[in-house]
């Protein structure tokens, strides 16, 4: 009988990613990566050149529809491989990654007419120009004594579905009023592969305040809001919501052509890009904490129990795994700041050193850096360069580094924001752990645990916790073909359930990262420190950060 395959296509910030998985063992055996062409649009509109104002960052679909086009045949092209046997797909994406549609399922800011118009593009998950309607949401919410709100750690972030969407009715109510339906990018590219729109219980948990008990909350609250956003729920987020794994349809003629595949193959509903990651390194029992670790961390955890954490992103029964409450948590920079650090702050010696070695500067810094032992620095932190996710929900924070003197080096600069990053993590952690959700062992996947072993052993350090790493270098996609395999079904050669899948596919490295007893104590030291910056800056006692956001912009205009 010959082998099935499943492809997973993991849209991420900058680029899409087609993967094709052996089912019988979770390899891979082919992959392709399409970068956006337009990537993340943050200061111009493409072709109209209309200027975008502060925290704006949207996408072009298009860019989407050429992953499929472009990275699917690609990888059937090098794997050589009948397309019969490919019976499954699955995608995954950043959320809340939302736009506006028409009648027809199309973008509102494919129609010449609206083009020019920001609020018609998509707004990618780090659009925090929301942050005014988050806020307000907040606020009506806690003075309601909304159920929902506790759920989400007491706070509604400006990167999730419903701020953005009162931002859209707020500054562009014509663009609000000719909206068919606010989608999710990850629904709305399953609804170009398969014909129809079926929305996941993933992204309409996480990022649109849906529970599977409760459903949305009450019209009463929306009115609150605003009177137009009375019938919201009803009508431009209407639909019924599908769990994961479910099967949304299956390729049409149309698709199937542009893709390389056989029309009628099973297409999975949509997923979250973190959230696919959890069942590709097997994990689909509480007590461990997927981090998926790239430009930012999501932080994702399984728990039988509805507890009420801060600054969590969720609990969304069914969310992660079918039979769980999948928590999630997340910090919105990690390895931005890394990547901020090099291009916008090392010295040119720096990189001729890299360069006359033949090494990557991050490489360099990494093992510069790692001749420090814990606290030689004499450096110290906060991880908040794109705000902070969880605990304090509060994207008008801002990065501090502190105890630099004339003799500080890069290498040490680039150490303490590692560091921080980590005590970020900790936080999330401890956060879990004192709200009854237990956290035993944490799971490394995505590309930073790849790269970077000081970053790995550090994060050991802070959590006292034993490290496990992916085997797979692209976990997201391998989870989003685990979910297309079981849309497929058993009698398909796929599987039933995403618990068989991820016994026979999901995978993590022999080597773990074990923590180092002396390393520590003295982060434990360190922690405390971080923790009363943390709480000085980012609780209320010093809003210096936010009074010079409010000053840069007042000075910008």
């Amino acid at each position: 009988m010959a082998k099935k395959y499943s492809l997973g296509i993991d849209y991420g910030t900058l680029s899409g990613r087609a993967v094709l998985i052996d089912l019988s063992n979770g390899e891979e055996v082919a992959d392709h990566v399409t970068d956006y062409r337009h990537g993340v649009i943050d200061e111009v509109l493409p072709e109209s050149g209309v200027k975008l104002e502060h925290e704006w960052a949207l996408q072009h679909p298009q860019d989407y529809m050429e992953v499929l086009t472009v990275s699917v045949p690609a990888v059937m092209k090098e794997a050589g491989i009948d397309p019969e046997d490919v019976i499954g797909v699955g995608i995954d994406f950043t959320a809340c990654t939302m736009l506006p549609v028409d009648k027809q399922g199309e973008p509102l800011c494919f129609q010449p007419e609206l083009k020019a118009r920001p609020h018609s593009w998509v707004k990618l998950w780090k659009h925090h120009a929301a942050q005014d309607e988050a806020n307000l949401l907040n606020k009506i919410a806690e003075h309601r004594g909304e159920a929902f709100l506790p759920r989400y750690g007491g706070k509604i972030s400006s990167e999730w579905m419903i701020a953005k969407i009162w931002q859209i009715l707020n500054e562009d109510s014509e663009i609000y009023e000719l909206t068919d339906q606010f989608l999710e990018a990850t629904d709305w590219v399953i609804s170009k592969m398969t014909g129809k729109i079926m929305k996941n219980s993933c992204t309409a948990g996480y990022k649109a305040i849906w529970h599977k008990q409760d459903g949305y909350p009450s019209q009463a609250f929306f009115k609150a809001l605003h009177p137009k956003l009375e019938n919201l729920t009803e009508t431009k987020l209407r639909g019924d919501i599908y769990s994961l794994g479910t099967k949304a349809g299956e390729l049409t003629e149309e698709m199937a052509r542009a893709m390389g595949l056989k029309p009628g193959t099973a297409v999975a509903v949509g997923n979250v890009d973190a959230h696919a990651a959890v069942p590709a390194v097997g994990v689909v029992t509480p007590g461990k904490l997927v981090m998926a670790m790239g430009t930012s961390i999501c932080h994702m955890l399984l728990g039988t129990k509805e507890k009420q954490v801060e600054g969590m992103c969720g609990v969304v029964e069914d969310g992660i795994i079918p039979g769980f409450l999948g928590y999630e948590a997340g910090q919105s920079a990690v390895g931005d700041i890394f990547a901020w650090y090099v291009d916008h702050a090392v010295p040119a010696y720096v990189k001729e050193e890299a360069e006359s070695k033949g090494m990557n500067v991050h490489a360099l810094l990494e093992q510069k850096a790692s001749a420090y032992k814990p606290g030689e620095t004499g450096l110290l932190a906060l991880d908040w360069w794109n705000g902070n996710r969880s605990v304090l929900v509060d994207t008008e924070l801002s990065g501090l580094l502190i105890g630099c003197t004339l003799l500080t080096k890069p290498e040490e600069i680039y150490r303490a924001l590692l560091e921080a990053t980590a005590f970020g993590t900790r936080k999330i952690v401890d956060a879990f752990h004192e709200n009854g959700v237990s956290v035993d062992e944490l799971y490394a996947c995505g590309g930073l645990p790849q790269k970077n072993r000081l970053l790995m052993q550090i994060y050991a350090d802070v959590t006292n916790r034993v490290i496990k790493v992916a085997a797979s270098k692209q976990t997201p996609a391998l989870g989003a073909a685990m979910f297309g395999a079981v849309a497929a079904g058993k009698e398909n050669g796929g599987y039933d359930d995403i618990t068989e899948a991820a016994r026979q596919m999901g995978r993590v490295k022999d080597e773990t990262f074990q923590p180092i007893p002396e390393n520590v104590a003295v982060y434990e030291k360190l922690y405390q420190e971080y923790s009363r910056l943390h709480d000085y800056f980012g609780r209320g006692e010093n809003d210096v950060m936010k009074r010079l956001k409010a000053l840069k912009q007042t000075a910008d205009m």
